[in-house]
């Protein structure tokens, strides 16, 4: 009997050794990975090293057609997959934006998603946006419309990310959202008229006084150069009046100058300053078109005297409002077409001309405090019908640039 056992602890003496060496060499294995932090272990989250790139799989339904026109379309109501993320879950959000937090009483506005004409836009997913951020920066630069493009992005992506391993930076003019494991970062920079102005300090602007430098840019331009992808942004704070005050040439020598004729020698500044600094192989540039207002209620419902206030749903059909400067339009076209270097225009006015019931109303903010119940019960003096909600239509120009930018990332994966 002890013979029989002995004999039996000698033949699983080899099986349990093989199993210890093969535990260590997995061990083994494992550690080699973390040492040179694998693109295995990257991939799953492990700390970045050196500039290595993992390929982003682009699918099929990650494209978009070259003739599909994805700015062309209509708004789709959609309950089930759209808002992409709620305020509660984004830290990140400042009380302007935050409408349904504020006390608007309907939520419509976080359920449309916007559907190209014949053709899809892909559906963001946060993960891939992250991989094609892996080391890199993205720049958002412009006035607070495109800050609420910058924390929208932010909010797009920040539920995949682990806590402790994100943060934000405010260093005015900027805001800097850093991903460690992805050493990446979304950035915003305050520039409203991209150009040189009186108004660049971060909080400390004057909406009604305004002076702008045509021909200054450098000291904007040192902050964006080597940024991986750039977008800007700049409309709104030039259409306060049809004159405004700026110089060009002389520092010293303010004269007031018709908006178009100072918007394009805004454009040529920051023109020279692309064709100067951007090298067209490693940096994208894109440029977003005017985010359109909607003041006045009787240019898409005939007859009546209000804003925006209390709309609940997009308008159908046809709609050119005029608070969209056609004339503006046609001179960042042109400056465009110009250019040495290659820049996307992001032509996202038409689509949000349609989002009446989308603005922050009486639900934001003005001068950094929330609405009074006085000033909220009179909107027609206090409705903010500018700026939008969040999760809303800055949500769909995000989109929007994840798809060409996805679009773009086809060579390399």
């Amino acid at each position: 009997m002890q013979s029989l056992m002995d004999r039996r602890i000698q033949s699983l003496f080899p099986i349990a050794l093989y199993s210890i060496l093969i535990l260590g060499a997995a061990r083994l294995v494992l550690d080699s990975l973390k040492m040179k932090q694998s693109s295995v272990l990257r991939l799953y989250g492990m700390p970045h090293g050196g500039r290595s790139r993992l390929p982003v799989v682009v699918l099929a339904e990650d494209r978009f057609e070259d003739n599909c026109n994805v700015f062309e379309g209509t708004w789709v109501w959609d309950n089930v997959s759209y808002p992409q993320y709620e305020e509660e879950s984004c830290p990140y959000l400042v009380k302007q934006t935050t409408c349904h937090k504020n006390g608007r009483p309907d939520s419509f506005y976080k359920n449309w998603r916007w559907q190209p004409k014949g053709c899809n836009l892909p559906r963001f997913n946060a993960l891939k946006m992250l991989h094609m951020l892996r080391d890199k920066r993205i720049m958002f630069i412009g006035d607070s419309l495109q800050r609420g493009q910058f924390e929208s992005m932010i909010c797009l992506i920040q539920s995949v990310i682990p806590e402790g391993k994100k943060s934000l930076q405010r260093i005015p003019p900027m805001k800097i959202f850093k991903i460690e494991e992805f050493n990446a970062s979304i950035e915003y920079y305050w520039a409203p008229f991209i150009v040189e102005s009186i108004s660049d300090h971060a909080t400390n602007h004057t909406v009604h006084k305004r002076m702008v430098k045509l021909d200054s840019i450098n000291n904007h331009g040192k902050h964006w150069k080597g940024v991986d992808i750039l977008v800007f942004e700049s409309y709104v704070w030039w259409m306060h009046k049809p004159l405004i005050n700026a110089t060009y040439g002389s520092p010293h020598h303010v004269k007031e100058y018709e908006v178009t004729t100072a918007y394009k020698l805004a454009l040529e500044t920051w023109a020279n300053w692309l064709e100067s600094n951007i090298k067209p192989m490693t940096q994208k540039v894109f440029f977003m078109s005017m985010s359109p207002t909607h003041l006045w209620s009787w240019e898409w419902k005939p007859g009546s005297n209000e804003n925006c206030f209390n709309e609940s749903y997009p308008i159908q059909g046809p709609y050119w409002g005029t608070g969209s400067n056609l004339e503006i339009m046609k001179l960042i076209h042109d400056a465009l077409q110009v250019l040495k270097i290659d820049v996307t225009l992001l032509n996202i006015t038409q689509l949000s001309e349609y989002r009446k019931d989308a603005h922050t109303s009486v639900y934001g903010e003005r001068k950094g405090k929330l609405l009074t119940k006085e000033q909220r019960a009179n909107p027609t003096d206090f409705a903010d019908c500018i700026h939008w909600c969040l999760p809303g239509v800055p949500d769909a120009w995000n989109e929007i640039l994840y798809a060409y930018l996805l679009k773009g990332y086809q060579n390399f994966s």
